[in-house]
């Protein structure tokens, strides 16, 4: 049985308006969970009416990041200390996407060792974020290096039709759907999803500007590729935090 989840992330509101569902409902079940988020999101684009300006921004977002975290029952919430590297153009020094892999793996290895966590979690990288590629290659590293070995680790996707679906494109951005491996029914966690959701003032929500129907396929299910230990095909998983325990 899973006691204890760890998920890292790149920036404040990954953990909600990714991972949020994820994280409400391993709450819900008594799992200890722990988010790790390796930048202050200091770059993020404003929304209207926000309080904020860029020397602010990231004292604001994080303690956005911490309300939403305490709406989803996230147990502790920790900083890794990179900063944001934006979306496009030259990397800002001491940015996550511009540090060495080695260098965003060591205090995952530091948190991992420490945590214990019987399950991992970190995003794909798939929508073509550089720091979201960045979180997830430090952490992979890390989970080679670390002296725990969780029973589980998993990527949390993004539909490639989905996100085809909302952009009305065709470009092959987010996860193949055949990769993904397990689908988690997540509706009844949707009102609390959205008050996390709204915790994070300074940063427009995309699911505002989408039908209801489609925001509820975005938020009524978390989706994950298992990659440890390796996923041996058949149906999808529905609960993911049922038949695991931790590795001795």
């Amino acid at each position: 049985m899973i006691e204890r989840l760890l998920v890292t992330v790149a920036h404040p509101d990954d953990e909600t308006f990714g991972c949020g569902s994820l994280l409400a409902h391993a709450s819900s079940r008594g799992i200890e969970t722990v988010v790790a988020c390796a930048t202050r999101g200091e770059l993020g684009e404003i929304a209207p009416g926000v309080d904020a300006e860029p020397a602010t921004l990231g004292d604001v977002r994080e303690a956005e990041l911490r309300a939403a975290a305490r709406e989803l029952g996230v147990a502790r919430v920790e900083l890794l200390g990179f900063g944001d590297s934006g979306m496009v153009g030259e990397l800002p020094p001491g940015s996550l996407a511009a540090a060495d892999v080695e260098d965003v793996a060591a205090p995952v290895v530091a948190l991992i060792d420490d945590v214990r966590p019987d399950m991992v979690v970190t995003l794909d990288g798939s929508d073509g974020h550089r720091d979201h590629a960045a979180i997830r290659d430090g952490t992979l590293a890390a989970l080679r290096q670390s002296t725990w070995r969780p029973a589980r680790t998993y990527l949390w996707c993004l539909p490639r039709t989905l996100l085809q679906r909302y952009t009305g494109s065709d470009v092959a951005i987010g996860t193949p759907d055949d990769d993904i491996t397990t689908v988690i029914d997540t509706t009844e966690l949707l009102d609390r999803r959205w008050r996390a959701i709204r915790m994070h003032a300074s940063q427009a929500p995309p699911f505002d500007a989408m039908p209801p129907e489609l925001w509820r396929e975005f938020l009524g299910s978390e989706r994950l590729r298992r990659i440890d230990p390796p996923w041996p095909g058949g149906p999808v998983e529905t609960d993911p935090f049922a038949d695991a325990s931790a590795r001795d």
